[in-house]
């Protein structure tokens, strides 16, 4: 799937809903709207099936906290919000992949590629380079619909499907 061909479905006023297994949000250009991101983007998996200590969470969640901290300091402008969005195959569905989008306002400044981890000593230059290691794919494209800025998009391979639990989500502790 690509940023072009997002699975929604619309109301009979033709606003988009969003699809079984599909969360989108718009977030603060902030140190607070990140960890939000993050925070919300891992209680989403866990209520689709992928508990909070699973593999697929737990990568899900590093590459969004990855890719939402760099939407803060690399994509703000001042006054706009970033958006991300999260797709993963939902209960009784197969294995299959997980995907997070995080777009930003900021087109001028796209991310590389990086072949190598930071320095030692360097205080930045990681996150990219996790998600490399981690993503089955990433890349950079155009922000979908058409507005400015850009979309950073990862997909994170699930071998297993997500498990069909009753009852709300076990928080974690701490």
């Amino acid at each position: 799937m690509t940023t072009e061909n997002a699975p929604s479905r619309g109301t009979a006023q033709g606003q988009p809903t969003p699809a079984p297994g599909e969360f989108a949000m718009r977030f603060t250009s902030t140190p607070r709207g990140a960890r939000l991101a993050r925070r919300l983007v891992s209680h989403r998996l866990a209520a689709w099936g992928y508990p909070y200590d699973s593999g697929p969470n737990e990568t899900t969640t590093l590459i969004a906290s990855e890719l939402a901290a760099n939407a803060v300091r690399h994509g703000r402008v001042p006054g706009r919000d970033f958006h991300v969005r999260l797709i993963a195959p939902v209960s009784g569905d197969t294995a299959g992949t997980i995907r997070i989008e995080v777009s930003d306002t900021r087109a001028e400044r796209r991310p590389a590629p990086t072949a190598t981890a930071a320095a030692p000593d360097a205080e930045t230059g990681r996150g990219l380079y996790l998600v490399s290691r981690l993503a089955e794919r990433w890349a950079v494209g155009p922000r979908q619909g058409g507005g400015p800025g850009k979309t950073v998009w990862a997909e994170i391979a699930t071998e297993t499907k997500p498990s069909d639990r009753s009852g709300p989500p076990q928080h974690p502790q701490g």
